[in-house]
């Protein structure tokens, strides 16, 4: 028998089911509480009730019905709202998690799953030792990869047993010292920036990290590429709707792991979400660098990215030759390499950075007069019209391109000028052709204006093309970042040039090559083999001399020199439209572009944006332009609050400086991307 006093107005029956990390079976306990009791209490109760000698400080309680945590102790059950019919989990907060990385290496750790996702990111990065966490997120697999994947594993008869990297004896709790990986915060070099290799001295300190050097290399070196039967049996995008069904997965940054389903062991993809690389370093980023240029590998190679041939031919090469390093690399025993003195690396790492990188004189000294002047070839896109170039003398200044009938009568009015900010700028070229040609997309009133430029050789080319992706984003030739602009339009260029050479098809290396593994299975299937290779191999040539981590970032230069290159597609119904359109989002802009024919109708950028928001009851995105103009759309692949943490994301990014020293205003991540649902 129970006495009255027990049953008091304010005392009830609470069940709690028990989680132990040790036992198979959940056990639940009743415990008796009153509504002023609070979560620190509850938690008390329960431990002296369940009686167990054990570390119970990694656990808390789920809110089953609520799908949340009960993380604030000092709150009562009756401001958490918890009566008598709550069911609660006493759970731990950490928990097994299966990642699987972009160079589609599986690794196994623990992740809290209490903690909002951009912070077990963060920590996740830290043990993976990958600086910028930011850039990266949780992916779920789309339907369609799973479905591949099940087919895959119905038709394959024997067990495929996966390969995993357990790192599960780093608990990546918040604010532990313990297993850092190979995480710098002094910034003192800890890769060797030619090979991607952790220097000894580094390893040595952290021994006792999950990331040894044979932990390290796993994720710092490329591996050998997979079978052309495997790749061929992996999902790819055949649309650009497809395209958009792959990012509709993305894990909400505000919330946690627990609150978006995730369970124990449940496999999630780690990807670089936002493309805006910032701060790239050899000396502190081998397996930043790797993972980033494996991502963009699987990207080329399952053409979740458009290029030409020529330029996948060029792909295929740098991947060539990556994998003839990467494996003699790995054949070098990391512990046997020279011990350089840490304070004497500093100093020469400073003294390099005091006196300014060499810079190739590739033109004259542009800071006084921005301006460029030449004959160029321009053709309008008309209906019923055959593509005739006509030769006109073009003046660069500012941000906008005017042209004259001749050079004569380039001081008087111009036949036109093109005001070039915000509009859409595409390469068109075929370097073995001697094409060399730039499309410009320049939005109007009622769309977008579709103008295309030739010029005469390679110098020509890049000058103006640089002066063409600066003048987009608003930014004059006497922006500092003109110069490296025009270096990397050269040296790639230089790169897709091929200098044939007998000695080079007749390579006995080709036997072994495997060409295939290198393209995607379209390109695979288009040539012979022995035709594939002595392609490659041409196109290996320009890359031969280049070392593992120059050859991983301009692969990685290369893939963001794709027209397509940073574009996330999502399926969206703009307001007042009685078709799907889709929306491209990239860095800097946003991008409507017409479902069936995959052209650009429309570009907005950010740096014109007023203000965006989220009407959370009809699920609606608004807009707000300079110029009175202002957007709404539905989002029909994916969730809206999706599409307004993208936004978000590339806002915030953009305000990240050098000199922040890493460390992060994640209040206003959350404030820009959280969304007030």
């Amino acid at each position: 028998m129970t006495s009255s006093k027990e049953y008091g107005s304010n005392s009830w029956e609470l069940i709690v089911t028990v989680d132990h990390q040790y036992e198979e079976e959940q056990k639940e306990f009743t415990l008796r509480v009153s509504g002023d009791l609070h979560i620190g209490g509850v938690m008390l109760k329960l431990v002296e009730q369940i009686n167990l000698s054990q570390d119970w400080s990694d656990y808390a309680l789920w809110w089953e019905q609520k799908k949340c945590w009960l993380l604030k102790t000092h709150w009562t059950l009756d401001k958490c709202g918890v009566q008598a019919d709550a069911k609660l989990l006493f759970t731990t907060q950490h928990k097994m998690l299966r990642l699987c990385l972009p160079n589609m290496k599986t690794v196994r750790l623990k992740v809290s799953f209490s903690a909002v996702v951009f912070k077990a990111v963060s920590d996740i990065c830290k043990t993976l030792n990958i600086r910028r966490s930011e850039e990266l997120s949780l992916l779920k697999q789309s339907e369609d990869t799973l479905k591949k994947k099940k087919k895959k594993d119905k038709n394959n008869k024997e067990p495929v047993i996966e390969d995993i990297l357990n790192l599960y004896n780093s608990p990546v709790i918040s604010g532990s010292p313990a297993s850092p990986g190979l995480y710098s915060k002094t910034m003192i070099p800890i890769y060797d920036p030619v090979n991607g290799t952790p220097v000894s001295s580094t390893i040595t300190w952290f021994s006792d990290s999950p990331l040894t050097a044979p932990n390290c290399s796993i994720l710092a070196f490329s591996h050998p590429n997979c079978s052309p039967e495997t790749l061929a049996e992996m999902y790819q995008p055949r649309t650009l709707a497809d395209k958009a069904k792959l990012n509709a997965g993305w894990l909400d940054s505000s919330r946690s792991l627990m609150e978006q389903s995730v369970q124990e062991d449940d496999q999630l993809l780690l990807r670089f979400k936002y493309y805006t690389f910032f701060d790239l370093n050899p000396k502190y980023d081998a397996v930043r660098i790797n993972q980033l240029y494996e991502q963009a590998r699987w990207a080329i190679l399952l053409e979740e990215i458009d290029c030409t041939e020529e330029e996948m031919l060029i792909f295929a090469a740098l991947q060539y030759h990556l994998s003839k390093l990467s494996l003699a690399s790995e054949a070098q025993d990391f512990t046997n390499e020279s011990e350089v003195d840490e304070v004497e690396a500093a100093l020469s790492n400073l003294e390099v950075t005091l006196e300014g990188g060499k810079m190739d004189n590739i033109l004259e000294d542009i800071t006084d007069i921005p301006k460029l002047a030449d004959n160029l070839r321009l053709f309008r896109p008309k209906k019923l019209t055959l593509k005739a170039f006509k030769q006109y003398w073009f003046v660069f200044k500012d941000t906008s391109v005017s042209y004259f009938k001749n050079k004569e009568a380039g001081h008087g009015e111009p036949i036109e000028k093109l005001n070039l900010k915000g509009c859409e700028v595409v390469p068109d070229v075929n370097v073995a052709g001697r094409k060399f040609g730039i499309k410009l997309l320049i939005p109007v009133a009622d769309g977008m204006n579709e103008v295309y430029l030739r010029c005469d050789n390679e110098n020509q080319y890049a000058c103006w093309m640089a002066a063409c992706v600066l003048a987009a984003k608003g930014k004059t030739m006497a922006d500092s970042s003109y110069r490296p602009e025009v270096h990397k339009i050269l040296s790639f260029l230089k790169m897709k040039n091929r200098s044939t050479s007998p000695q080079a098809v007749s390579d006995p290396e080709s036997v072994d090559m495997k060409p295939e593994r290198f393209v995607s299975p379209r390109y695979a299937k288009k040539y012979k083999s022995k035709q594939l290779a002595a392609r490659i191999l041409e196109a290996h040539q320009n890359v031969a001399q280049m070392p593992l981590v120059e050859a991983k970032l301009r692969f990685i230069q290369a893939w963001q020199s794709l027209p397509e290159f940073g574009l996330t597609y999502y399926i969206v119904r703009f307001k007042g439209s009685k078709k799907d359109d889709l929306l491209g989002i990239s860095y800097n802009r946003l991008i409507r572009i017409d479902a069936a024919t995959g052209d650009p109708i429309t570009t907005w950028r950010f740096s014109s944006m007023k203000q965006w928001n989220v009407n959370w009851e009809i699920r609606q995105v608004a807009i707000e332009f300079d110029q009175n103009v202002s957007i709404a759309f539905t989002c029909l692949s994916a969730d809206c609050k999706i599409v307004h943490e993208y936004i978000g994301g590339y806002i915030f990014l953009s305000t990240r400086s050098k000199d922040q020293n890493e460390t992060l205003d994640e209040d206003l991540f959350h404030k820009l991307t959280g969304g007030q649902e």
